[in-house]
C-alpha cells in the first residue's frame, strides 16, 4: 500500500519547516511556500492540489504581521480568512483531511482563567478578527478539519521572539521587556507534531488548542532565554534584562493581555502530556547552537 500524501502550506515559516522536518514515515509530505503557492491565488490552491493529489493538508500559511494589519486589513483578510476559506471548499470536495492553524489572539485576554476551545472569540484586532473569520470558514466548510490554535511560537531560525531577544542582547547588551502579558511558549516542533497526530486521527474534529505547559509573562521568558543561552555560549557575557509595563511600549495593535490556552482537551484526544516550556525552549536553543556552529 503505497503511503499517504500530505500538503504542507507556509512550508518556509517556522511552523511549516517543522511540519516537514518531522513528518511521519507514514506519509510523503510536500510543502510550498509563498513563492511556490500563493495561499490568496485560488488557481496557485487548485495547481497544487492537483500536483501533490494529498489525503492531507496542514495550513501553516498565515498574515502574522499583527501592527501592520491594522493599516492593511485586506491582506490580512485575503491570507488569514479568505483562503482558509477556499482550502476547507477544496478539501470539502475532495473529500480530505485540513488541519488549520489558527492563534491566540482570537481573545481578549480579559479570561480569569485559560481558554478553553469553547470559549467565546473576542479578538482586539484586525489579525485576531481574519485568524477568527479563518477559523469560521473552516468550521464550516464541510471538510474533515481541526482547528489548532496556539500562542507565542519560535523555532531555530527565521524570525521570532527567542531569535530577536538573543540578537538584542548580543547586540545591545540590555533588553526592555514587557511583564504583563502572560501567555505560553510552544516549541515549532512540538505543534508540528500535534498537527501531524490531529491530521491522522480522523475522528477529532473542531477547536483544538496546543502550547506548551506553564504561564509566564515575556519577560519570564526573555530572562529563560538569557540563562539557558548564557549557559549554552550563545551569549557570550551577561546581559540585563528590564521588566516594563506595556503602555511603556505601545504598539498600533492591542494585544491580549491574558491568553493562557487550556489544552486538556487535546491531550485527553491524543493521550498524551504538554511539555514543560523551558524544556522546550532548551532543545530549541541547542538546535540554534548547532545552526551557529558554536558546538
Amino acid at each position: 500500500m503505497s503511503a499517504q500524501r500530505a500538503l504542507v502550506l507556509g512550508a518556509a515559516g517556522q511552523l511549516g519547516r517543522a511540519c516537514i522536518d518531522c513528518a511521519p514515515d507514514t506519509l510523503v509530505a510536500q510543502g510550498f511556500s509563498r513563492a511556490t503557492c500563493d495561499v490568496t491565488d485560488d488557481s496557485a490552491l487548485l495547481r497544487v492540489m492537483d500536483e501533490v493529489d494529498p489525503q492531507v493538508v496542514i495550513n501553516a500559511a498565515a498574515y502574522t504581521a499583527v501592527d501592520a494589519a491594522e493599516d492593511d486589513p485586506e491582506s490580512a483578510d485575503a491570507v488569514n480568512a479568505n483562503a482558509p476559506a477556499m482550502l476547507g471548499a477544496l478539501c470539502a470536495q475532495r473529500g480530505l483531511r485540513l488541519v488549520h492553524i489558527s492563534t491566540d489572539f482570537v481573545f481578549d485576554g480579559r479570561a480569569p482563567r485559560p481558554y478553553v476551545p469553547g470559549a467565546n472569540p473576542a479578538p482586539l484586532g484586525v489579525y485576531g478578527v481574519s485568524k477568527w473569520r479563518g477559523e469560521e470558514a473552516v468550521l464550516a466548510s464541510g471538510a474533515s478539519h481541526a482547528v489548532v490554535r496556539t500562542s507565542w511560537v519560535y523555532g531555530p531560525g527565521g524570525s521570532n521572539f527567542v531569535l530577536t531577544v538573543l540578537r538584542l542582547m548580543r547586540e545591545q547588551g540590555t533588553v526592555r521587556v514587557v511583564n504583563d502579558q502572560i501567555g505560553s511558549p510552544t516549541s515549532a516542533r512540538g505543534l508540528a507534531e500535534i498537527c501531524w497526530l490531529l491530521a491522522l486521527h480522523g475522528d477529532a474534529s473542531g477547536v483544538f488548542h496546543w502550547s506548551d505547559a506553564g504561564a509566564i509573562s515575556w519577560y519570564d521568558f526573555a530572562c529563560a532565554i538569557h540563562d539557558e543561552a548564557l549557559a549554552l555560549g550563545l551569549l557570550s557575557s551577561p546581559a540585563t534584562i528590564e521588566p516594563i509595563p506595556t503602555d511603556a511600549f505601545p504598539t498600533k495593535a492591542q494585544r491580549p493581555a491574558y491568553s493562557v490556552l487550556d489544552c486538556s482537551d487535546t491531550c485527553s484526544t491524543l493521550g498524551m502530556a504538554q511539555r514543560p516550556w523551558r524544556d522546550a525552549l532548551c532543545d530549541m536553543l541547542r538546535s540554534q547552537q548547532q545552526l551557529e556552529g558554536k558546538v
